[in-house]
């Protein structure tokens, strides 16, 4: 859908309805045209399906070191938000993304522009009515480098930077910290105050290599061909430990389903392991609430 355009947004709608899920999380590569009238009709094709569409996963690069780059990106940024806002209305989420780990750009610099940027862009989603949330995240399949906040160190030092807890928060992934070379509950421990979304994905390590075995010399993973893809819940992420820390925490917001990867049969396996714990852990609710959320949104209506 992204890179090779062999199946559209219209098809993949068509098709999850199979998955008795509740929302279509879309990438902003599946929108092969922006236009008013093809946003419209991709809006209401989700929902004339049944499905809301909780977050748009867009992939800004804040960090490339040519500033006339970088005012395309924020730009960019801003059409996706207001794409966001009118296909999944109040309270959808926006995804960013700090940027690219161009060679020669300083720490220090990425996390100023990336800060900045997303800065910069929180008036927009005050407007909109919409959520802009980092995702701990490994590349987006267009990029060159990896991204520039992998590290959690770095990851912490943008959120941290940015106090805005209305419409700013953390889109947690949970395999992408293992990438990162942590671990990814432990990792949710750290962030957990500030996640407004969730992708669920797992992975698996290839026959007879360790952890160890892929660490590069900055401690973390990437995407080494011996870490594989697989059904949810079947990986290295502890999702007991994870749904306990998310319910412990008043999190009953979206997680959607990263997976999909070797077949229709394993996204829908996976599909069924997140309904399931829906059951188990949040009491089959089909409500969107999350408590640090309108604990940030009751401070400021008082403040």
């Amino acid at each position: 859908m992204v890179l090779r355009r062999t199946k559209s947004v219209y098809e993949w709608i068509d098709e999850a309805k199979a998955l008795g899920v509740d929302g279509l999380e879309l990438h902003t590569g599946f929108l092969w045209s922006t236009e008013p009238g093809e946003i419209a009709r991709v809006g209401d094709a989700i929902a004339s399906a049944g499905f809301e569409m909780p977050m748009m996963c867009a992939s800004p690069d804040f960090t490339n070191p040519d500033p006339a780059a970088r005012a395309r990106e924020i730009d960019q940024q801003a059409e996706f938000m207001r794409i966001t806002a009118e296909i999944g209305g109040p309270g959808a989420t926006c995804r960013v993304l700090s940027g690219q780990a161009h060679p020669g750009v300083p720490v220090d610099q990425g996390v100023e522009w990336a800060v900045d940027a997303i800065t910069g862009l929180l008036p927009l989603a005050e407007e909109l009515g919409i959520v802009v949330a980092i995702e701990n995240h490994y590349k987006a399949s267009t990029w060159q480098y990896p991204e520039f906040a992998q590290r959690p160190e770095i990851f912490h030092r943008i959120v941290d930077a940015i106090d805005d807890r209305v419409r700013f928060g953390v889109q947690f992934d949970p395999s992408n910290a293992i990438t990162a070379g942590v671990d990814s509950a432990g990792f949710l421990d750290t962030v957990i105050d500030r996640v407004v979304t969730m992708q669920a994905s797992d992975r698996f390590l290839e026959a007879g290599t360790t952890i160890d075995d892929l660490r590069q010399a900055d401690g973390t993973l990437g995407y080494s061909p011996a870490l594989k893809h697989g059904v949810i819940g079947q990986g290295l992420n502890d999702y007991d430990r994870i749904f306990t820390t998310l319910v412990d925490a008043g999190y009953d917001g979206w997680i959607s389903i990263e997976d999909g990867v070797n077949g229709f049969d394993e996204l829908a396996a996976s599909a069924q392991f997140l309904l399931e714990a829906r059951d188990r852990w949040f009491g089959g609710s089909h409500d969107v609430r999350v408590a640090s959320l309108e604990a940030a949104k009751a401070a400021a209506a008082v403040g």
